[in-house]
């Protein structure tokens, strides 16, 4: 077990099954998100929050459609299970103590949201020998740029004055979203051979 990717080949590129196995997971789960997006934007803009979830949808668009082109891909047998249970995972999930459910659902969203962004931190698993000019590599460095970025607007929502009332529903669900990601991401990475246990 390792805490970098690897490893490198030559021309200091990452192995082709640890990128395939890496894009499959994020684009389950930025996938998930900008799905959830857009049933979530409403047909007319009224609340700038809802202005943000438009700019958000586009956002993990984008990144899912980077890893796409960027990703040397090859044949993973075990994706087929492993992505059941990552979409799995994302599902919308009632937030305890909140019954207003046009409420409910974009509080889920953003605790979903903050624990993605906040809890992957997919450069940090680049040795400091990878290709600088790889494009996975690339395409990592800049997912954890735009997850610092988006991560600023999940803070906003959760810590507005709307959800006072709700704050200790909020923060235990943004707890439990917390630890589901976190066990995910480990559990991808173990099946590669890295290992993030103790970030835990």
């Amino acid at each position: 077990m390792s805490r970098f990717l690897g490893p490198l080949d030559s021309e200091g590129r990452i192995p082709s099954h640890q990128q395939t196995r890496i894009a499959a997971f994020l684009i389950s789960a930025h996938g998930a998100l900008a799905r959830q997006y857009a049933i979530a934007l409403p047909m007319r803009i009224e609340a700038a929050w809802q202005t943000e979830l438009n700019a958000q949808f586009y956002r993990e668009s984008e990144i899912v459609s980077l890893l796409q082109r960027s990703t040397s891909w090859v044949p993973d047998m075990a994706l087929a299970y492993m992505a059941a249970s990552w979409e799995t995972a994302w599902l919308p999930k009632p937030v305890e103590g909140i019954v207003d459910r046009p409420l409910a659902l974009p509080i889920d969203l953003a605790t979903r949201a903050h624990a993605i962004h906040a809890g992957i931190r997919p450069a940090a698993l680049l040795p400091v020998d990878a290709n600088a000019n790889d494009p996975f590599v690339l395409a990592l460095r800049r997912i954890e740029f735009e997850s610092g970025r988006l991560l600023q607007a999940q803070i906003l929502l959760l810590k507005s004055d709307s959800l006072v009332p709700f704050r200790d529903a909020v923060s235990t669900a943004l707890e439990r979203r917390h630890a589901e990601v976190r066990k995910l991401w480990a559990d991808a990475l173990e099946s590669i051979g890295i290992t993030v246990r103790q970030e835990r």
